[in-house]
């Protein structure tokens, strides 16, 4: 019998997605667990494994479409199988346009999606094993039995298996390499970086001749015409998200510098001792950290503006500005960053980090947030005015550090300073409110112990 395939719904509050690459053609085959198509949901690509041996009978969603979660998008099965008359048709224009409600897609999602994960294992004792663990703990020949499980309700993640197995193969203790985001001159948040994809992405020397017009970065004498770049939808998606913000908050900028010596002497500190715990202690979670407090000081900065109100959000969740090179930008979210030490806000940047820039976030970890903070210094910028990540109240943008003559007690002396600018919501925050925001932040950064 014919297995259907359908868009999920990759987090909590994403209702649904683009089909981006089918890595599959009508009429090849396929093994069940292998990816089959790639979509982008929330700016974030997840690959989607087969929910079954067999052949890619149908393709019902073209490359480019956006559907709802629940939505059949193409079948697979024996050759030559009949696909289900009522439901072999392309998808209708109502399922592409419109979104349904929370409540509609947990049931069409229940209905659909869950027979194809059941069949991937329900296990009695490990409970629900996704098509992803299912496949790489085959491949890696490892015992699920083994692993403890770190996500909601105890469910073994693909995280939890390539801990798993580095810390079966770790045998080496040298210091972890420097996050190519936080080195300056190496490579940083807001510089191109080269991105590693899967032989099945990768192009002919001809094809990529032809493809390299990115306008970041190609020089003018490649340029023989003029030519049409074609808008990436993660392009689209910026360009829309920053055209809406500015059109809707009165953007204010305010900036100030901080003296960064009590903070270059900690993680001087600290560093090698972060290293042996296979951490990266880098100047990024100090500024989060920072930030945090200030919140706590300044409740209101943590809120989003209404029309009926003001919604002062409880939980503090920290954006952290991540460039994609090329591509454009992403914002993964640190969730209730004020529970974190450093050392455990050093681990989770690292690791958004990573995951970012090598396409492995999640959707639901690029929403929610309600402060952002994006570390443009790193590419040499001394301060910027970003735009606000809405519907937040403000971003913290953090220029280069940088070693300065500064008069300390009528004497001149050399210190690490670093320009801070926050860009605030005006119909939120007055200019007194933000600069006794922004100067806790400083003074957070100056006397760190």
């Amino acid at each position: 019998m014919a297995t259907k395939v359908v868009m999920p719904q990759l987090g909590e509050s994403v209702v649904e997605g683009t089909v981006m690459k089918w890595l599959r053609q009508e009429g090849e085959a396929i093994e069940e667990f292998d990816s089959l198509l790639e979509v982008e949901s929330a700016k974030v690509n997840t690959e989607i494994p087969s929910p079954a041996d067999g052949v890619l009978l149908k393709i019902l969603v073209p490359e480019g479409t956006t559907v709802n979660a629940g939505t059949i998008i193409a079948w697979v099965g024996e050759p030559g199988e009949v696909i289900p008359m009522e439901e072999s048709g392309e998808p209708s224009p109502q399922s592409m346009m419109e979104k349904p409600s929370k409540k509609e897609t947990e049931t069409t999602t229940s209905q659909d999606v869950r027979p194809a994960e059941q069949k991937v294992g329900r296990d009695r004792d490990l409970g629900f094993i996704s098509p992803v663990v299912a496949k790489l703990a085959r491949e890696k020949h490892v015992d699920l039995y083994q692993i403890n499980g770190t996500g909601q309700g105890g469910r073994i993640t693909k995280k939890d298996v390539l801990n798993f197995l580095e810390t079966k193969s770790q045998d080496s203790t040298t210091e972890p390499e420097v996050a190519a985001w936080e080195t300056p001159g190496e490579g940083d948040l807001f510089r191109p970086t080269e991105l590693q994809f899967p032989d099945r992405f990768k192009k002919s020397s001809q094809e990529e001749q032809k493809d390299k017009i990115s306008p970041q970065v190609l020089s003018h004498a490649a340029i023989k015409e003029d030519k049409l770049v074609p808008h990436s939808n993660m392009r689209r998606s910026i360009a829309a998200h920053m055209v809406k913000s500015v059109s809707t908050a009165p953007h204010v900028t305010t900036v100030m510098e901080a003296d960064l010596s009590a903070v270059v002497r900690h993680r001087a500190f600290y560093k090698e001792k972060y290293a042996q715990e296979n951490v990266r202690l880098t100047f990024t979670p100090y500024f989060m950290l920072a930030s945090v407090a200030a919140l706590k000081a300044y409740p209101m900065v943590n809120s989003s503006w209404q029309e009926d109100g003001i919604l002062l959000r409880k939980a503090i969740h920290m954006g952290m500005a991540t460039s994609l090179g090329e591509e454009g930008l992403i914002v993964p979210v640190i969730k209730h960053a004020d529970n974190y030490s450093l050392m455990g806000m050093a681990r989770v940047v690292n690791d958004l980090g990573d995951r970012a820039k090598n396409h492995q976030l999640k959707p639901d970890e690029v929403l929610g947030g309600t402060f952002t903070i994006t570390n443009h210094g790193t590419s040499g910028s001394l301060f910027a005015t970003p735009i606000i990540n809405q519907p937040q109240c403000a971003i913290l943008g953090v220029g280069i550090i940088k070693k300065r003559a500064v008069v300390i007690q009528d004497a001149i002396a050399i210190r690490p300073m670093v320009y801070l600018s926050l860009t605030f919501d005006h119909r939120i925050l007055d200019g007194a409110s933000a600069d006794g925001f922004l100067a806790e932040i400083v003074k957070n950064l100056e006397t760190w112990t």
